[in-house]
């Protein structure tokens, strides 16, 4: 339940179907040359090199070269090239870690000699996770079973930094919360010299499992744990230890405070001699930026910033997609860092001196930086996202890098919607994607100074067609209380402004994401089968306060203590307003949501019995107190403190009132949120004799997407559901 913008979780579920960001360096699906004039992909099993601007295609890793002898070819996931581009490191055979495929096998192929040969190769098939080559590429570093290891790429040499690394006592990665929640995976990093690497530790030993149980995969039940803090529980202490690889000395970064009171969740080096730490206390109200010493461990305070709510986070693209985020990106020779904030009331790009002493804000004025996407200091250029005027659009802006600029919209005036850039290092080309609710998603590769495709042919402009008729309409709803609302509405096909027709409301209202983007997708359901507007239904969703839109601290943090009441209210408010439209039938009122989406949908069921008559809720957090420490206490406070905010906003307060048609779905291995919000809600609903459709999908996950015939079957029932107790049509 994080925030997209801070740490990439979508609202329904996409990390499921995202590329494995282990070891990768391909951001938005390119792997740029350091020289910016080029870009890796693959395609059909090859390594494929683009050079621009004449769009020339060469084959540079062949099927013959990506097959090790007396085996099949293998079939690459993802990959990076070493420093001097000589070597790639090759990530195969990949598996599911919670959200994503981060942990499988590594190969190296040598480029000039074509040598191919296996990293780890006496660790457990598919266990290894985040190598990377040292920066003169003579060595990997990677992670398996919790422990990191450096191996030497020509003697094949292994040394393990760590040993004692288990489920509980985890070294190179993280637990469960810190990947959910703060978007933590690839835990270690080499040094700039690549004389020592740095890790953290994530002490889980004292965290209680939640226990999920596995009923049908023999005849007895096995039980699955996994160590999950819940809100009110103590967080798993963090520490960071630098490995030197030239002496063998382990040290300990000596950062202040109580380590179980207290997350670290970033850490960036500056110079060999430099390591930045991030630290948040448990509440998330206040940040702090440590610079330490990596051979005595001492830690200096150098930065901070406080929130009366909570302390956002924020990462930054690596230059050309090279690498993961970073929480601080350098510039002017290492003296200055990245910075961003929304101190002021408006996410905005901050250069901070290395000391913390000296800040100037880049980007000015009252809107949102939406994300950091490139700087180009040659030209005194930072590229980033934003959309001032329209909070459901993305665009490009850029303005000068020195602070001294005003922001300066640079996609296509002509193209309403959504924008994304991968910019080369360089800065002088980019991969273009566009789409809109009624587009769908096209590309062109621009120079990007000036702002012009390289082939006017292949040119998004070129490829515009008219919007369909029966697109996508957006509107904006203001209610009673004065809270104005973004929304979209599909309405049927043949639409007859005499009749009344169905309303089915899409809901999701968390601070983890929007629902109202002007993108393709937005509008359908991939749960109905069938044609929602062929039918006869008029589909919409609208987003309240809280949600992560741009438009403000005030707007994002209004929720802050009130999750299950202030978006639960502005959703009914927001309903209240759309019964009054002369085409919207009362009596036909129906809401769906997932996850935080499926926790609005018992609460707007159980809290506004009179307008919403069907909801369908899937893997909702129905108890608010089963949900992890991180997000929970980042969004709601302390239950030691204010118990009485989270009970008011847990959906299980209010089963009492349920009057209309429930359907309740939730997968029994859910690691998320946790199977036991189904059956406290199940008791609940019993007790006060509430009648009500349940549904539980065996061992499926927070996606229920696992096992043969699962995705039929849970649309199949979505949509009998729905036609059942709120029948599509105009009447």
């Amino acid at each position: 339940m994080v925030h997209p913008r801070r740490t990439n979780r979508l609202i329904f579920l996409v990390a499921f179907l995202l590329l494995a960001l282990s070891g990768s360096a391909q951001r938005g699906g390119l792997n740029w040359s350091n020289d910016g004039n080029s870009f890796m992909t693959i395609d059909k099993g090859e390594i494929v090199k683009t050079t621009l601007p004449g769009s020339t295609r060469t084959t540079v890793v062949t099927k013959a070269d990506l097959t090790p002898v007396g085996l099949p070819a293998l079939n690459v996931r993802s990959f990076t090239y070493s420093n001097d581009q000589s070597q790639i490191l090759l990530f195969v055979n990949s598996v599911r870690v919670w959200r994503l495929e981060t942990r499988g096998d590594y190969w190296i192929l040598n480029l000039a000699t074509k040598k191919i040969q296996q990293i780890g190769r006496d660790k457990p098939a598919s266990s290894l996770m985040f190598a990377k080559f040292s920066p003169d590429g003579t060595r990997v570093a990677y992670v398996s079973q919790q422990n990191v290891y450096v191996e030497d790429v020509a003697t094949g040499q292994t040394t393990a930094l760590t040993a004692d690394g288990n489920r509980k006592l985890i070294y190179g990665t993280f637990d469960w919360v810190y990947e959910e929640e703060f978007g933590c995976r690839d835990g270690f990093q080499w040094s700039p010299d690549g004389k020592s690497i740095a890790y953290w530790q994530i002490d889980a030993t004292k965290i209680r499992d939640y226990y999920m149980i596995n009923n049908t995969d023999s005849a007895y039940s096995r039980i699955i744990p996994v160590e999950y803090p819940n809100i009110g529980e103590t967080p798993s202490p963090a520490r960071i230890a630098v490995a030197n690889l030239e002496t063998g000395k382990k040290t300990w970064l000596d950062i202040p405070g109580d380590p179980q009171q207290h997350y670290l969740p970033r850490m960036e080096w500056n110079s060999s001699t430099e390591l930045y730490v991030q630290q948040l206390n448990r509440k998330q109200q206040e940040s702090k930026l440590f610079v330490c010493n990596p051979a005595t461990g001492a830690a200096k305070m150098i930065y901070t910033e406080r929130d009366n709510a909570w302390v956002d986070m924020y990462s930054f693209a690596a230059p050309g997609g090279r690498s993961l985020r970073h929480f601080i990106l350098w510039l002017n020779n290492q003296k200055e860092f990245l910075w961003m904030s929304e101190k002021d009331g408006w996410t905005h790009l901050y250069r901070v001196s290395k000391d913390g002493s000296k800040e100037t804000l880049i980007t000015r004025g009252d809107y949102d930086v939406i994300d950091f996407l490139a700087m180009d200091e040659k030209s005194n250029l930072v590229y980033f996202t934003a959309s001032p005027a329209n909070a459901t659009q993305r665009y490009l802006f850029k303005t000068k890098l020195d602070g001294s600029g005003k922001a300066e919209r640079v996609s296509p005036m002509n193209q309403q919607g959504t924008h994304e850039y991968s910019i080369s290092p360089t800065g002088k080309f980019a991969k273009h994607t566009f789409s809109n609710a009624s587009t769908a998603t096209l590309d062109e590769l621009i120079d990007l100074p000036k702002n012009k495709p390289l082939s006017i042919s292949e040119s998004i402009d070129a490829k515009l067609k008219p919007a369909p008729t029966g697109a996508v309409e957006f509107f904006t709803i203001k209610t009673a209380e004065g809270v104005t609302m973004d929304g979209w509405m599909m309405k049927p096909k043949g639409f007859d402004s005499s009749k009344k027709y169905p309303v089915v409301f899409q809901v999701y209202t968390e601070p983890a994401g929007q629902t109202v983007l002007d993108r393709f997708g937005t509008g359908r359901n991939r749960l109905y089968r069938g044609d929602m507007a062929e039918d006869g239904y008029i589909y919409m969703s609208i987003d309240g306060r809280g949600t992560p839109a741009p438009k403000g601290r005030e707007w994002r943090k209004s929720i802050y203590r009130n999750i299950g009441r202030i978006n639960i209210n502005d959703q009914a408010q927001a309903a209240k307003e759309i019964l009054t439209w002369p085409f919207v039938d009362a009596e036909r009122i129906a809401v769906w949501g997932w996850s935080g989406g499926g926790s609005a949908t018992l609460n707007l069921l159980f809290q506004y019995p009179d307008i919403y008559k069907t909801g369908i809720a899937i893997a909702a957090v129905a108890n608010q107190l089963t949900y992890d420490n991180i997000y929970q206490e980042r969004y709601m406070g302390l239950p030691q403190e204010n118990l009485e905010d989270i009970v008011k906003g847990s959906p299980v307060t209010y089963a009492k009132n349920l009057k209309g048609n429930l359907l309740y779905i939730h997968g029994t291995g859910d690691d998320n949120v946790h199977y036991n919000n189904a059956e406290m809600l199940l008791n609940e609903l019993i007790k006060h004799n509430k009648q009500f459709q349940f549904m539980a999908y065996p061992n499926r996950s927070h996606g229920i997407s696992e096992g043969e015939g699962t995705t039929v079957h849970l649309s199949t029932l979505f949509t009998n559901y729905l036609k059942t107790h709120c029948p599509p049509g105009g009447r």
